[in-house]
């Protein structure tokens, strides 16, 4: 008796445990999207800084997450990115001023994908932008406009995909195709789509540079960030499972025993 009750004590402790706000962190890869016409992005790290040469128009190239694929959107507790470089070398409120962009690939689990982005020159959006960085959770994020991209079918989307907010998008689990899904490709998929150039490994979660003529200045330095990050908290359905799936050999025993 006394083992079951210490036994049961543990359990309970345990799940108690699990259903307190447990924050799931995510490290970073830099990564080539596109190049231009003549060249590739170049791509510098030195102490978790990172710096984005786009010296040509159509070079694209991300910081991209995989770790907290699996979480839905409305999961994200923290976003946030701080840049270095002279961004005020742009004119204000143009997109290479208040970049990054934030990409997330989202999936209905059925096979269909999508990338959701931001529009960092939307009016909106700028007022997240604070000197240079972004320091984000979901509710920062709900209410503004979520760009689809990379599928030309949105039928399973709410609305079809039109005037979605991020809040729309809430439930859809943050998910990269595999390389196969990549490789094999779709239609609306197009090269643009945040994924490695040649390798076809994409991430969930990414901050985006580049992509136009305008979003470079020659000569200047290149796009410097430092201290990405993302975290996620698992949704109060997920702990119950986990739980009860602790729970459930412990009282099958003691129905066996008596």
């Amino acid at each position: 008796m006394k083992l079951n009750a210490l036994g049961g004590a543990f359990m309970l402790g345990l799940c108690l445990c699990l259903t307190l706000p447990s924050k799931t962190q995510a490290g970073f890869v830099p990564f080539v999207i596109r190049g231009g016409s003549t060249t590739s992005p170049t791509i510098n790290e030195s102490g978790g800084t990172y710096e984005f040469l786009i010296t040509e128009g159509g070079q694209k190239a991300a910081l991209g997450s995989s770790d907290i694929d699996g979480y839905t959107l409305g999961s994200i507790s923290k976003l946030s990115i701080t840049r270095t470089d002279d961004f005020d070398r742009f004119s204000s409120g143009s997109g290479p001023n208040v970049a990054p962009y934030l990409n997330f690939w989202i999936t209905d689990g059925a096979g269909n994908f999508a990338v959701v982005a931001n529009e960092p020159s939307n009016a909106a959006f700028q007022s997240l932008y604070n000197n240079g960085s972004y320091d984000l959770d979901f509710a920062d994020l709900s209410d503004k406009v979520a760009k689809i991209y990379e599928t030309t079918d949105k039928s399973w989307l709410p609305s079809n995909g039109v005037g979605l907010t991020f809040g729309d998008l809430s439930g859809f689990k943050i998910q990269a195709p595999t390389v196969a899904e990549l490789t094999a490709g779709w239609s609306g998929l197009g090269t643009g789509a945040p994924r490695e150039l040649t390798t076809n490994i994409a991430y969930g979660v990414n901050w985006v540079f580049g992509d136009t003529l305008s979003n470079y200045v020659a000569g200047d330095p290149g796009y410097s960030v430092v201290g990405p990050q993302v975290a996620a908290v698992p949704e109060p359905g997920t702990l119950a499972i986990a739980c009860m799936a602790l729970l459930i050999p412990g009282l099958r025993r003691r129905r066996l025993r008596r």
